[in-house]
């Protein structure tokens, strides 16, 4: 007996053409369907074009912290830890990282065919690597909060981490605290504009509320559980 045929062509990588063959990342977007159109043959592939929430910010800002938390209590959006795909070879800032930005992408683009959003947690996912992908046109809108505390408390939450993950080193202290004060002064100036919560004078749980309190409003009325 055969399995049955899954009609729906957006459940798969389309990336692949399913007429002609070709693989097209610069499909064209076509919102009426919405539909991926071929660039090669003019095939449209119907797909769920729906948004992307990020959250950003320095190592110690508490996004890992907030993620963890909301594991397995918020149903409307899948949770991604951007670290899972981290290779050496995607260390390329003078690129702005933007094979390792492409790849997450194309993962975040098929996963949201089940119907639910991703919201991807990763330090360096901001408006200037992510943006200028060629996957980005996959997604109605990407959203981002940008986590952020008192320059002290980043310090003292780094130093307790575990010392194999370079975290007693004073050189990548230095590079998180200025990331952080990055956020903090340019979170406005970016395009899209990342909104900014502030962690210092909260406990996780309640940053993690407030981060899940965001992706619902971002995502309200998409998925219906």
């Amino acid at each position: 007996m055969r399995p049955p045929q899954i009609t729906y062509e957006g459940q798969t990588m389309f990336n692949i053409c399913y007429n002609c063959g070709e693989y097209r990342v610069d499909k064209l977007i076509e919102p009426d369907g919405p539909y991926a159109v071929c660039p090669a043959c003019g095939h449209k592939h119907p797909f769920r074009q729906l948004p992307l929430l990020i959250v950003a910010g320095a190592s110690g800002a508490g996004k890992s912290a907030a993620g963890q938390r909301l594991l397995g209590k918020i149903e409307e959006v899948v949770l991604l830890e951007g670290d899972l795909l981290w290779r050496p070879e995607f260390n390329r800032p003078l690129e702005k990282y933007n094979d390792f930005f492409e790849t997450w992408l194309r993962l975040c683009k098929n996963v949201a065919q089940a119907g639910r959003p991703v919201a991807l947690f990763n330090a360096g996912a901001i408006p200037a690597n992510v943006e200028p992908c060629v996957e980005r046109r996959y997604f109605s809108e990407i959203h981002y909060l940008a986590l952020v505390c008192d320059n002290d408390l980043l310090v003292q939450r780094l130093q307790k981490r575990s010392n194999w993950r370079g975290f007693d080193d004073p050189a990548v202290i230095e590079r998180n605290i200025e990331f952080n004060q990055w956020f903090k002064a340019n979170a406005g100036q970016t395009s899209p504009a990342m909104e900014l919560l502030d962690t210092s004078r909260v406990s996780v749980e309640e940053t993690a509320r407030q981060v899940a309190g965001w992706m619902r409003g971002k995502v309200g009325g998409l998925v219906k559980i």
